[in-house]
């Protein structure tokens, strides 16, 4: 005898997926709240790059893949539910890429 499914399981962990939309818990030129970030992202932008990256969960050398700063930005954005573009993604990176970064690699400090 088989019983129709009459509700769908919930999640009960703290791993569910967030629904809630939310934005940047730092500011793009918010650059000098975390100082070895700031001064990372100014006079090594590629290896901030790389370790956010890896920090991410990707491969290090995604950075230096064409497109793959954008992918990480969006998917930052997707798997965060932050407000945003595509196209706020590639001005952000295209014309403040240092500040970009640091704004990325404050983000996973504060939700890590």
């Amino acid at each position: 005898m088989s019983y129709p499914v009459t509700s769908q399981p919930q999640c009960a962990t703290s791993s569910c997926y967030q629904t809630q939309i939310s934005d940047w818990h730092t500011g793009l030129t918010d650059c000098c709240n975390d100082m070895p970030v700031c001064l990372c992202g100014t006079f090594a932008p590629l290896c901030l790059a790389c370790r956010i990256a890896d920090d991410f969960g990707e491969c290090c050398c995604a950075p230096y893949l064409p497109g793959g700063l954008h992918s990480l930005r969006t998917g930052m954005r997707e798997r965060y539910r932050i407000q945003g573009s595509i196209g706020h993604d590639w001005a952000a990176l295209t014309f403040c890429l240092p500040c970009a970064l640091c704004q990325m690699a404050r983000e996973l400090k504060i939700r890590e």
